[in-house]
């Protein structure tokens, strides 16, 4: 029988020789199953933006179907469709609005720096104390990065430690 080859985009497969694959690569039913497949990974606002430039399908409306499908070069979108996608786009504009403002919080060399000018501010202002003491002891409670204490139900491995630090019982066997 030999080797097969089986297009993903069809969904198909046949025999694999040089004219077979040619023939279906080249071929309509490709193509259409190709575009389609593509369309599926379409920015929101690009498909808004092509189906606003579209009249609207008589046939889709008339009957509910339309003899092209997808191939039709008139918009199959009805008022809902629009009023969906055009939500669907402002929820992604302020996700990404939310995530470049938590992104700029992010940044490791940022929060180093607030955190040793904090460290420093603190501690001179404390030089009373004694000198013994540890500079993790000047630092305040929020040193934790305010993004990561919005995730919720965090492990206890991974939560801040408490403000006056973890209490440590004398008497505690091991093994």
């Amino acid at each position: 029988m030999g080797k097969r080859y089986y297009c993903d985009y069809c969904e198909r497969s046949f025999q694999d020789n040089m004219h077979n694959r040619k023939k279906h690569l080249n071929g309509v039913q490709h193509h259409r199953a190709k575009k389609t497949w593509f369309d599926f990974f379409k920015d929101p606002e690009a498909i808004l933006l092509e189906e606003q430039t579209k009249k609207p399908c008589r046939m889709f409306l008339q009957k509910g179907i339309c003899d092209f499908g997808p191939n039709c070069r008139f918009s199959h979108m009805s008022e809902e469709d629009f009023f969906h996608l055009r939500r669907q786009i402002e929820g992604e504009n302020s996700q990404e609005h939310f995530e470049d403002k938590v992104l700029a919080d992010r940044r490791v060399e940022d929060w180093l720096a607030r955190r040793e000018k904090k460290k420093n501010a603190l501690c001179s202002k404390e030089t009373y104390r004694d000198l013994k003491t540890d500079t993790e002891e000047c630092l305040e409670e929020s040193d934790v990065p305010a993004h990561l204490l919005i995730i919720p139900e965090l492990p206890p491995s991974l939560q801040p430690p408490p403000p006056g630090g973890w209490k440590a019982s004398v008497n505690t066997e091991w093994g």
